[in-house]
């Protein structure tokens, strides 16, 4: 068996990041994630920065901003996954230089994990958000770099069925944009992580959208919303909104409701997720490549919340 590949993760103390690394650490490749020293020495991620130490991460300190030090940390790898937040989405311009200049790299994940940037119809800050994203994605094919952009939407759409401001799922009333039958994917956080190394030396999703579609967890809003009135044994009152004023609240909203709302449109108004069929010539499905990865269904998902 070939010797697994030196990853090395950008951007893993972040909210997707850790699950990637831990599912690094856990499946016995060499590990490494670029840290600031002043993250390191931060009370707030003395936890995550222990957890990694303890699960044989190694910690390569260095920044986004510090060409140099980016140079250096990729030199010691096979792959890199970005992991950045919003934020720096037009900063993985660095990465791709760094990437360019260390010549080693086997391969290149840009921060993705939502929406097929390429194949969306959205608006407002998600608009713009995406753009950057296809901008990168136009950057990476331009460099040459051997790639991999996955597709996986987490689950935290499920603890509060996309209610704003709720801290759990609703028990009286839910509001649902759009007339709720276009279909959106839900994974658990950790099955993320998991795909993502199961893809780092597949041959299948070099160059290849990887897209993370199980049929378990492949639901409309009408159906999820049904599911859980189900395990709650109550009927919810439902207010469907007309994709008009979606988009008028889209407008009126201020940022971060703005960016949540306008994911809401793309997603559950014009079914991007799910609106288009994986083609060979660009995609491949996760659940259909890796059967042995037992993930975490929207059912189950939804019994721990009960």
């Amino acid at each position: 068996m070939s010797e697994k590949s030196k990853i090395l993760i950008i951007g893993g103390t972040g909210y997707i990041g850790k699950f990637i690394v831990a599912a690094s650490a856990r499946s016995g490749h060499p590990t490494f994630a670029l840290v600031r020293e002043s993250t390191v020495s931060n009370p707030s991620m003395s936890e995550i920065i222990e957890s990694f130490k303890s699960s044989g991460v190694t910690l390569v300190y260095g920044d986004l901003h510090d060409h140099e030090s980016l140079v250096k940390a990729i030199k010691q790898v096979d792959v890199v996954i970005s992991t950045v937040g919003r934020a720096q989405f037009s900063d993985q311009v660095k990465i791709i230089a760094a990437i360019k200049e260390a010549g080693n790299v086997k391969r290149f994940f840009p921060s993705e994990f939502g929406n097929d940037v390429d194949r969306i119809h959205a608006v407002g800050p998600a608009k713009t958000a995406f753009g950057i994203k296809a901008q990168i994605r136009r950057a990476i094919e331009a460099e040459g770099i051997p790639y991999t952009y996955l597709e996986a939407t987490a689950a935290f759409f499920v603890s509060r069925l996309s209610q704003p401001g709720a801290t759990g799922p609703p028990r009286d009333k839910i509001i649902i944009p759009g007339d709720g039958n276009p279909k959106a994917v839900f994974n658990k956080e950790d099955d993320i992580g998991t795909y993502t190394i199961k893809a780092v030396d597949d041959p299948r999703t070099l160059n290849k959208n990887l897209y993370v579609r199980p049929p378990q967890n492949t639901y409309s809003y009408n159906e999820i919303v049904s599911l859980w009135e189900k395990k709650i044994g109550k009927t919810l009152e439902k207010i469907y909104v007309p994709e008009e004023q979606v988009l008028k609240n889209i407008q009126e909203a201020s940022a971060p409701l703005n960016a949540i709302l306008s994911i809401d449109h793309s997603v559950f108004i014009k079914g991007d997720q799910t609106n288009f069929e994986i083609e060979p010539s660009f995609g491949v499905e996760a659940s259909e490549l890796y059967p042995d990865v037992k993930y975490t269904t929207v059912d189950e998902l939804l019994n721990q919340l009960v």
